[in-house]
């Protein structure tokens, strides 16, 4: 199995290109999103290290919002809380895609939590800042402070880039990026 793990910027369209892969794809933003909404275990811990800001079950995105706008600590208490969560689930994919040729891991902070394995294909999704900006902004509960913060918890474009294997540079017309994933797969299949 050849892992391929997509990275960039928050808004870069790394979701989106890992659909033109046409291989499993483990999407770590829809794990969170299952975990706040079903595991009353992640909240009972949420709640029990902010008990300030998380008052029901399932977990709302107010209340994230509001704790990640307090104060800057409080986004890497709740990842320390989630994230080992969502590796649980990366290791089932895992063990479950084990035998396809491809899987696609499609994780914001793939690098920064140390998930990458020596063999893996790493790709740098690479679009204009503009791009990014008026997509982030139309995205529901988009608060600025807390895409800052999220921003601040990734590497610099500078160390992704250098730590990648291939460069998209995504224009978000599927028929041109379809193009550029033909490509890359092409060159690790062989």
């Amino acid at each position: 199995m050849i892992r391929v793990a997509l990275i960039g910027k928050i808004g870069s369209g790394k979701t989106f290109i890992s659909k033109l892969f046409g291989y499993p794809i483990f999407n770590a933003d829809k794990i969170v999103s299952k975990i706040y909404a079903k595991d009353k275990k992640i909240y009972q811990k949420l709640k029990k290290k902010l008990p300030n800001f998380f008052y029901t079950f399932p977990i709302q995105k107010n209340e994230l919002i509001k704790a990640v706008k307090e104060h800057e600590e409080n986004i890497k208490i709740i990842s320390s809380v989630v994230h080992p969560e969502v590796r649980k689930y990366l290791n089932i994919f895992l063990k479950k895609n084990k035998k396809k040729k491809i899987v696609v891991l499609d994780i914001p902070l793939f690098l920064e939590n140390k998930l990458n394995k020596a063999n893996d294909k790493i790709i740098f999704v690479e679009s204009k800042s503009t791009d990014i900006s008026l997509r982030i902004k139309k995205r529901k509960n988009f608060n600025k402070i807390v895409f800052k913060r999220l921003q601040n918890l990734q590497f610099s474009i500078d160390k992704k880039k250098k730590r990648s294997n291939f460069i998209i540079k995504n224009n978000f017309k599927k028929n041109v990026v379809q193009k550029s994933v033909k490509d890359i797969i092409n060159r690790i299949i062989l």
